[in-house]
């Protein structure tokens, strides 16, 4: 090889470039619940190298650098003051990366618990919940130190909104899973493709749906929005295409139908994998390029420039292949298992609701500070079982669980009454049942679920996917690279 071949064959490429460059995941203790700063909720510390945690700036004797929390988003890392929470201690933990979790000691006066348990010294994983007794909660998850850098959603283009607080579609994160949501609900609103949004029941499908039309150049016109599985089989074509006047039946009015209502803007059909497979095939002529259909008793072909965003909880294989076809844009949308970071976010901003729509629930339970409604006075040990509960239908659980906490209390907090406390799960798979697990079934349990590491893990009773990776490799298992970065 010439030296010329030899220095072309080094030059780094863009794509080699941006994964050098890429953050390198690490643990954070992100504040889920603090009793003096409740506005701090999703701030973050990043835990590279030994750190120490407490109130007020450095000491003198403190035996590592100082931690520093950080509102994290993928334009900005912005470090926030010092801990001022009166009930932290100046030096309270010391904490410190140790394989694939974080190992913290508890030098502070307020006692320590790891997923409830009272410590003074322990390692916590991706999933775990640090108390502070009475003065703060921590969730430990693993991300990048800086989130990545969006392709589509741009901050200077869309309303300015709080941290923490929800954007001006209404989705509420600040994890890495959120963000990735926005820039692919962004990206998707900026072409005129159709969309399939798929997840489970609860996490957000309409909120997805209004994204991206409120993102798309189409968001000046109104957003129409059926479920689909309340369309009858036998009126599927009227309700869809509409009709001429006095057809069927003498009398009957004009109507647009759903297709011809969303003309120049976007429809959007809910639980699209109810429809029969039949009824899926009256939908194929419209949804190609040039959106050609006819009303119910008119000869004559109309043409509709709409967008559809279908959603489904199904899996895509249940739909008919040609139909599923048509859906160029399709995208997950990440449950709480996968942004567990974001639950004290969503329960402030539920609560926050729940107030607004009922005065009583607002008076009781929430501080009032110059006049205003503030926080709402929720108790530590309701965040810290939310944090580590499986979610089965997610943000809509978490609002019906809020309810019940709010109906069965019995002061001016709400926390975690016997009726919660009944219905709350730990998502922990004990250590003696992971390690129960033989290569068999976690190799099986890895095909039947499309080799996804969320899925595989979710299957197998894991409380995350970093379990399983644990698992993988102690069976000498892997992933895919494409199955693992289309679940992330």
């Amino acid at each position: 090889m010439s030296a010329s071949e030899s220095t072309e064959s080094n030059i780094e490429l863009p794509w080699e470039a941006q994964a050098r460059k890429a953050a390198r995941p690490c643990p954070h203790l992100v504040l889920a619940w603090s009793v003096d700063e409740p506005a701090r909720i999703g701030e973050s510390l990043a835990i590279e190298g030994p750190v120490c945690l407490g109130r007020g700036g450095p000491l003198s004797d403190d035996p590592a650098p100082r931690g520093v929390l950080a509102k994290v988003r993928p334009d900005q890392q912005l470090a926030c003051e010092p801990i001022a929470n009166a009930r932290i201690s100046r030096l309270q933990l010391v904490a410190e990366p140790e394989g694939d979790g974080v190992k913290i000691r508890s030098l502070g006066r307020a006692l320590m618990r790891i997923n409830g348990a009272t410590v003074t010294e322990g390692v916590a994983r991706h999933g775990d919940v640090v108390e502070i007794h009475n003065a703060a909660v921590f969730y430990v998850c693993v991300r990048p130190t800086r989130l990545p850098q969006l392709s589509t959603w741009d901050a200077e283009h869309t309303a300015p909104f709080a941290f923490g607080g929800p954007d001006p579609f209404g989705l509420v994160g600040e994890s890495e899973a959120a963000w990735a949501l926005r820039d692919a609900y962004a990206f998707a609103a900026s072409t005129d493709r159709h969309v399939l949004l798929l997840g489970e029941s609860g996490v957000g499908k309409e909120v997805a749906a209004r994204s991206i039309h409120g993102l798309s150049p189409r968001s000046a016109r109104p957003f129409i929005a059926r479920n689909a599985s309340t369309m009858p089989e036998t009126l599927l074509d009227a309700e869809l295409f509409g009709n001429a006047k006095n057809y069927p039946n003498p009398g009957m009015a004009e109507r647009a139908g759903l297709v011809g209502e969303a003309d120049g803007s976007t429809l959007f059909l809910d639980e699209i994998g109810d429809l029969p497979e039949k009824c899926q095939v009256h939908l194929l002529r419209v949804l190609d390029a040039d959106g050609e259909y006819q009303r119910l008793g008119e000869s004559k072909t109309r043409r509709s420039s709409f967008k559809l965003v279908a959603a489904t909880n199904r899996p895509v294989a249940s739909l008919k292949h040609d139909f599923l076809a048509r859906f160029v844009h399709r995208i997950e949308i990440a449950g709480l298992d996968q942004r567990r970071e974001d639950i004290p976010l969503l329960v402030g901003h539920l609560l926050d609701h729940a107030a607004r729509k009922n005065p009583t629930v607002a008076a009781r339970f929430f501080e009032v500070r110059a006049g205003a409604r503030a926080e709402p006075r929720i108790a530590p040990n309701l965040v810290a079982r939310l944090l580590r509960h499986p979610f089965t239908h997610h943000v809509r659980e978490i609002d019906r669980l809020l309810w019940l906490a709010i109906g069965t209390a019995t002061g001016d907090f709400i926390g975690l009454t016997p009726a919660v406390e009944s219905e709350l799960r730990d998502s922990a798979t004990s250590e003696q049942e992971v390690a129960d697990l033989d290569r068999e079934t976690v190799a099986r349990a890895l095909a039947d679920n499309d080799r996804s590491p969320t899925r595989t893990a979710k299957a197998l009773g894991l409380k995350n996917r970093y379990v399983l990776i644990r698992l993988l490799k102690k069976h000498g298992l892997s992933v895919s690279a494409d199955a693992d970065g289309s679940d992330a």
